[in-house]
């Protein structure tokens, strides 16, 4: 067995070791402290930037360029101010907006309007307290007030802005932009709608047109055909020149270097397929500048008359 003294040695640290630790305890000590202190005297200033920067925030609206014609935001604006609430605010937490608005030309809220543009307005008086307004606290108006400006065609300005005034005290309090941001996504959206509508719009009257026109041609066309049967029948003494003659007046081949094969005779209509130079087809239909032919396989359409010749 070893003896005592060389087991103790060993499990004892030397008197510098232990000091050693001490002293980097202390250090770490001493420098959390100076950390925290510093911390601490930073928290006002931090503080007070965040507290600007909150302050900031209030009361500078929302001004947004429309890809849209100014009839087309103006309609939407209005359905906005006519829907009977105002978005982005709200009373209790169980609401989901505030309601009861209803719309005016005019609020004392803002002073007179004297720029250019369409200006509206939306109010719901005796508004308890709404939400996201600086210091809102008693019962009031609220309003938004919706600046509409044409830029160009297809560029239009809106500007929305939105007060809270107390009752008892008068006091005007800025939105943080959470009605303006929420009112401008209402009017986005019927914007897009109407846009959509109109686009439907034409299309539905472009085929209307289009189905017209195809029904009057068809009707010539049969006229056409029984004229051509009867001029061949007294030109063509035998049933072989009468087929020859009919062929030749209703074939055509398509032009190098080819054509398009229209579901209309307008040039916008849709191109059904490409028909390929030196494709044979069968007139049906003539009017001054297009052709209603049918194709090799069947297939229905119009061909501008200056893309096909007669047979060789």
């Amino acid at each position: 067995m070893e003896p005592l003294s060389r087991r103790t040695e060993i499990i004892l640290p030397p008197p510098a070791v232990k000091k050693s630790a001490c002293a980097i305890r202390g250090a770490r000590l001493a420098l959390g402290a100076i950390l925290l202190l510093s911390l601490l005297q930073l928290l006002p200033a931090l503080h007070s930037r965040e507290q600007k920067k909150k302050k900031a925030d209030y009361g500078i609206g929302l001004s947004i360029e429309l890809s849209a014609s100014e009839d087309t935001v103006v309609q939407a604006v209005q359905a906005v101010v006519n829907d009977g609430i105002i978005q982005g605010s709200k009373e209790y937490n169980k609401d989901k907006f505030v309601d009861k608005a209803q719309p005016a030309t005019s609020s004392s809220l803002f002073s007179e309007y004297k720029g250019t543009g369409k200006v509206f307005y939306k109010v719901r008086e005796q508004v308890l307290a709404p939400v996201n307004f600086k210091e809102s606290n008693d019962q009031g108006t609220l309003a938004v007030r919706y600046i509409v400006e044409s830029k160009g065609a297809l560029q239009t300005v809106v500007r929305i802005d939105a007060l809270f005034a107390e009752d008892f005290r008068r006091v005007v309090h800025p939105s943080d932009g959470s009605v303006e941001s929420a009112e401008y996504q209402d009017i986005q959206g019927r914007v897009d709608t109407l846009e959509s509508e109109q686009k439907q719009a034409v299309e539905g009257a472009r085929h209307r047109q289009e189905e017209l026109a195809r029904k009057s041609l068809e009707r010539k066309a049969a006229e056409e055909q029984a004229a051509l049967t009867a001029r061949a029948q007294t030109l063509a003494s035998t049933p072989e020149q009468q087929v020859e003659y009919l062929r030749r007046q209703v074939e055509r081949i398509v032009k190098a270097p080819g054509a398009q094969l229209k579901s209309a005779p307008f040039h916008s209509a849709t191109n059904l397929k490409t028909l390929d130079a030196a494709t044979e087809v069968v007139i049906l239909i003539v009017t001054p500048y297009w052709y209603g032919v049918e194709t090799e396989d069947g297939q229905h359409g119009w061909v501008n008359h200056t893309q096909l010749e007669p047979l060789p």
